[in-house]
């Protein structure tokens, strides 16, 4: 459907996926250089297929959560919606576009020209609409609870439209008085947030195979830094060359800049710095990364900066870390309950224990996601729940003493089968950090 057209109550949504952008004539094609790769003996990842997974499992969810619609505002929940991408970092903290899904019925979206011009080559948007409001205190200013209200008979003209007489809508980051609005229209407000979280836990083939692409340019991140790893660089210069993979591999962002060394390892969670890495220095670092199709590679590893070799204590942090990944990797089973998997967890030594990492695992996909699986049932912060094939699990490991010189940082990306856990993150362990006494 070209964008902006309207749809009616007769049209037949099941075919929306098959819907393609108007076929361009030869005059458009003679001045189209298309960004893509041209590979055309070799099968790609069936993106459509992709984008079409995660839309149905998402309207499975609204049924499911007795929502009539859903309104989206965070742009990495619209990504995976629809698939768009538009300023996805400047809206994370700006509000600009919107989208509207009812649990049967068109999808709309609204959003600045760029938006719109991605949107109307994707299947997954029946109508696209150029009449945006602003949401955030920035493009209002004092205006905004106006706007806001206008926001609110914008979205019930299409909830009464398309939502058979259903009042009760899943909101998500729309602002304080946008939500008011909605409510004075006289709709029941909810948080989307299960709806989304439920969605997204399991993954279809196809995403896994974007994911496997992100870690992909992760790793060539790790083998980068670890080539320019010498004595007199700085963090924040080795750590360029985790972006510098990145941007080339197609990806979008790193979540955080979490590199250290030396003594800046313990405690954890000190991000790259101007120090001058030393030899025989710790070097440890979580990549967080979003890359291509803004799927996440969320993997750790520890480096040593040369030349000599590891001190024994060295070795032992390292090793106690890894026995922690590696034993907590294989009680990620499907059907294996949070609390169980708790109960059956690594414990660490006497005095290396105490500084964990602030989860034993979570899940990920665009980014970290649900669930969160701490290290005890006694946490005030802990919740139930079950892991099922499908789901995407990062297991974590921090092994460093209380006032200890260095610490070492692990972690893997798993994937949960109904043959139990498949590790996607492929880059070697350290061999000489590794010891058989620990």
């Amino acid at each position: 459907m070209a964008a902006g057209a309207p749809m009616n109550d007769a049209t037949d949504y099941s075919r929306s996926f098959a819907a393609k952008p108007q076929p361009l004539t030869l005059e458009q094609a003679a001045y189209i250089t298309p960004p893509m790769q041209a590979v055309d003996t070799e099968s790609m990842i069936d993106v459509p297929r992709m984008r079409a997974y995660r839309q149905n499992r998402l309207r499975q969810q609204i049924k499911k959560h007795g929502l009539d619609a859903i309104i989206l505002a965070e742009p990495l929940s619209i990504r995976y919606a629809t698939g768009v991408r538009n300023c996805t970092l400047f809206q994370m903290h700006i509000q600009a576009g919107y989208l509207f899904m009812p649990a049967e019925g068109p999808v709309v979206y609204f959003d600045s020209e760029p938006g719109r011009e991605t949107g109307s080559q994707l299947e997954t948007i029946d109508e696209i609409r150029d009449d945006l409001l602003p949401l955030s205190h920035m493009f209002a200013g004092y205006r905004q609870e106006e706007w806001a209200q206008n926001w609110a008979r914008q979205m019930a003209e299409l909830i009464r439209q398309h939502c058979g007489g259903g009042t009760r809508i899943g909101v998500e980051r729309t602002g304080f008085h946008a939500e008011q609005a909605l409510i004075e229209e006289g709709f029941s407000v909810v948080d989307v947030a299960p709806v989304l979280a439920q969605a997204r836990k399991i993954k279809s083939p196809e995403e896994i195979l974007a994911m496997n692409l992100t870690i992909a340019v992760a790793e060539d991140g790790m083998t980068r830094m670890r080539d320019h790893l010498r004595n007199g660089v700085m963090e924040q210069e080795l750590w360029a060359h985790m972006w510098t993979a990145l941007i080339e591999g197609g990806g979008e962002w790193l979540d955080y800049r979490l590199m250290a060394s030396g003594e800046r390892t313990n405690p954890w969670q000190q991000e790259a710095s101007s120090r001058m890495i030393r030899a025989g220095d710790m070097v440890v670092f979580d990549c967080g990364m979003v890359g291509p199709f803004s799927y996440g590679a969320d993997i750790s590893r520890a480096f040593r900066c040369g030349p000599g070799q590891p001190s024994d204590y060295q070795k032992k942090l390292y090793t106690l870390a890894w026995n922690e990944v590696m034993h907590n990797t294989q009680l990620m089973q499907p059907g294996a309950g949070f609390r169980d998997i708790i109960a059956s967890r690594y414990i660490q030594e006497p005095g290396f224990g105490d500084q964990l990492y602030p989860c034993m695992a979570h899940g990920l996909g665009m980014a970290d996601e649900w669930p969160v699986i701490l290290h005890s049932t006694e946490d005030r912060f802990h919740y139930d729940g079950e892991l099922e094939a499908g789901m995407v699990i990062c297991v974590e490991s921090y092994v460093g003493e209380i006032g200890g010189i260095e610490g070492v940082k692990l972690e893997d990306q798993c994937l949960i089968t109904e043959n139990g856990p498949i590790t996607l993150s492929r880059y070697p362990f350290e061999e000489e950090l590794l010891s058989r006494e620990f």
